[in-house]
């Protein structure tokens, strides 16, 4: 499917082309347009002499610079599309299980039944991580932040599978995917117990996989657990929206760390350390302490106003991608009505109306295009469901890593990709000559 309309052909073979005239020598130059883009490459041969280096394009932060070329997700900010392998993320999140989800993010497409059942089987049959990994947890300090435990588990796996390395090889990628997406929530649900001195709970075959994280988390070592079906559901659609957003922070770090030919886990642990930021993953964290700071509907209105001053942020509006409505937030929204019938309603869900409310007819954020994003409210949720706080970057990185292995999987088979090395501007001294400490 062609999401991005071609810019009209300017030459007589058909190739359009981007024409351009350095202002410092007069010369004129012709850099093809393919899909949008010019090759920054090709900005090498436009120079001021032969020994020039040639010009480079700067960007920080990677505001406008497409690193590579991806069939996962697609993205329109300014339309409030997002699209998983051409699925609007509506009719995903309203059908689809996450397992589902993934085959189709690691795939290309929507697995038919038996072949859902044999990856949700080949998941399952992926067992669980080795005891030295869980005699690390058990070792760790309670009071360690339970992102910091399942990036350190993640690590650690990597020592565990040697094979791993081998990442060039299909099957062992393949091997090397299906153990992560079973190991992962068995961490999260260690580290979300070794913080509370509770006993580790193993997962039941006969759950979902999101039960199965609630029963890890939830339940009691060697009694059933039956998660309520409104709960199982609201976390697996949580798990859904978090699945993939095209070349974020962590995302481009997994592609970035994984470039290197390092094994997945070391990629992915390297995913959940950029996710840990709080203008990352942690931000739906930021939203609840900001709801916490607030305190009352009557206090709504003033602090709206401390931030217009600059003297606050309001968190969980904005994006940098979407200039509109977040389409995962219209579905949370929904989705936090479903989980306080079981519940009961989160009182700073009040809060959060309300600053919503504001915020939307304000001038002030309307003109800045601060919309509700993702994060506003599945916090409330989280929180509702009776979750510490600490847990709610880990639940993003439970959806988040079948993206991940997406896109690390997509990496490896690019045959234009290589180790990611940007390039720098220098604006250090200029060459000079040590001088000995004596005469400093």
């Amino acid at each position: 499917m062609q999401y991005q309309g071609g810019t009209a052909p300017s030459t007589a073979t058909g190739q359009a082309s981007l024409s351009l005239i350095d202002g410092r020598t007069g010369q004129s130059y012709s850099l093809s347009i393919q899909e949008g883009a010019i090759r920054a490459a090709e900005l090498r041969n436009i120079k001021v002499s032969e020994d020039d280096f040639g010009l480079m394009s700067y960007d920080p932060a990677f505001a406008n610079t497409a690193a590579c070329r991806s069939a996962i997700t697609y993205i329109d900010g300014d339309r409030s599309v997002l699209d998983y392998r051409g699925y609007p993320i509506e009719q995903i999140a309203e059908h689809a299980t996450h397992l589902e989800v993934a085959c189709l993010l690691l795939k290309g497409e929507l697995p038919a039944a038996a072949q859902l059942q044999q990856f949700i089987a080949e998941v399952t049959a992926a067992g669980a991580p080795p005891d030295g990994v869980r005699k690390l947890f058990e070792a760790m300090n309670p009071l360690v932040h339970p992102m910091a435990m399942l990036m350190a588990g993640l690590a650690a796996l990597g020592g565990e599978f040697p094979k791993s390395a081998q990442v060039e090889n299909p099957e062992q990628r393949w091997s090397d995917i299906l153990r992560l997406l079973a190991y992962t929530p068995i961490l999260a649900g260690w580290a979300y117990r070794r913080r509370l001195g509770l006993p580790f709970v193993e997962p039941d075959p006969a759950l979902s996989y999101a039960g199965n994280i609630l029963r890890m988390l939830k339940g009691e070592a060697g009694k059933p657990y039956r998660p309520d079906p409104k709960l199982e559901r609201a976390l697996d659609v949580l798990l859904i929206l978090h699945a993939d957003h095209e070349q974020n922070c962590s995302t481009s770090t997994v592609r970035g760390v994984g470039s290197s030919r390092v094994d997945p886990y070391s990629a992915v642990a390297a995913g959940v350390a950029a996710l840990y930021g709080p203008l990352h993953g942690g931000a739906n964290q930021a939203v609840l302490e900001m709801l916490e700071e607030v305190g009352s509907v009557a206090n709504v209105a003033a602090f709206v106003q401390s931030c217009k001053d600059g003297h606050r942020r309001l968190m969980g509006f904005g994006h940098r991608v979407y200039k509109s409505y977040d389409p995962r937030a219209a579905i949370i929204t929904r989705l936090a009505e479903q989980v306080f019938e079981v519940t009961g309603q989160n009182p700073k869900i009040r809060i959060a109306r309300e600053l919503e409310k504001i915020a939307l007819n304000d001038p002030y954020f309307i003109k800045r295009k601060l919309y509700p994003n993702v994060d506003f409210y599945s916090g409330c949720i989280y929180e509702a469901m009776g979750f510490d706080v600490k847990m709610f970057t880990v639940f993003f990185a439970l959806g988040r890593m079948c993206g991940w292995l997406a896109h690390w999987d997509e990496m490896i088979r690019d045959p234009e990709q290589k180790i990611a090395r940007p390039r720098q501007i220098y604006t250090g001294p200029a060459r000079r000559d040590y001088v000995r400490l004596e005469q400093r």
